[in-house]
């Protein structure tokens, strides 16, 4: 398999580019906008098709690249069902699955830190990883004050369904702020403060008292990303 994160020093944001080899059908996941070059630089040097960009919800710190790379490769965009967004081709539901040349994602719905996010998980033989988005991150969560954010459903899909799968499933989120570049159910599980040993309403009080400031692009970058990054 062809794996490739890119990071995005402004917004801390991960992007993931997965094929199953070097000539083969492509996708990828959370593309930032100021990136979009470097992502078909590396399509073309690889000699890839790339079929699918997904957006694990509607992110608030950047600009998606989502209508940029089907504007220049024709690809597919996809984001979940519950999306805003009327300018996605596909929108998924809970348990869907993306086929992409052997690469086969199922599409988790994760609400929490919006109420339209999902999570993508892959599995090929031993292997596992979970595409997060920002619902579960690297020893934290994402934030839940804004976008039909909600601290209780954060929890639900973290407890009751991430850290159902099995301990040894890769974490791959879509943010880090402490250059960690991937985790696994296990250790979030075991090692994540604000989720190791912690209830429910526990949870929900950290939550609760980050107080943390808006995004500074957020009132452009919601209304662009809803029309797939394109700035008005």
């Amino acid at each position: 398999m062809l794996f490739r994160q890119f990071f995005d020093n402004t917004s801390s944001t991960y992007t993931y580019l997965i094929a199953s080899g070097r000539g083969r059908e492509a996708l990828i996941i959370d593309p930032v906008k100021e990136y979009t070059q470097a992502y078909l630089d590396i399509v073309n040097q690889l000699d890839l098709r790339l079929v699918r960009a997904i957006d694990t919800h509607t992110h608030a710190d950047h600009f998606t690249a989502l209508g940029d790379l089907r504007d220049e490769t024709n690809c597919i965009t996809t984001m979940g069902e519950f999306t805003n967004a009327d300018c996605v081709s596909e929108q998924v539901s809970e348990g869907d699955r993306i086929d992409v040349d052997g690469i086969r994602l199922e599409a988790l719905y994760t609400p929490g830190h919006t109420d339209e996010s999902f999570s993508f998980y892959w599995k090929q033989g031993d292997q596992r990883a979970v595409f997060t988005g920002d619902v579960l991150l690297i020893r934290g969560s994402g934030r839940t004050d804004f976008q039909g954010g909600d601290p209780h459903k954060s929890y639900d899909s973290i407890v009751n369904k991430l850290f159902r799968l099995p301990d040894e499933t890769l974490v791959y989120p879509a943010h880090d702020y402490k250059g960690m570049l991937s985790s696994s159910i296990y250790e979030e599980k075991h090692y994540n403060p604000r989720l190791a040993g912690k209830s429910e309403a526990e949870y929900v009080q950290i939550m609760n008292d980050l107080n943390l400031p808006d995004p500074k692009l957020m009132d452009v970058a919601v209304p662009a990303n809803l029309a797939c990054g394109k700035l008005p």
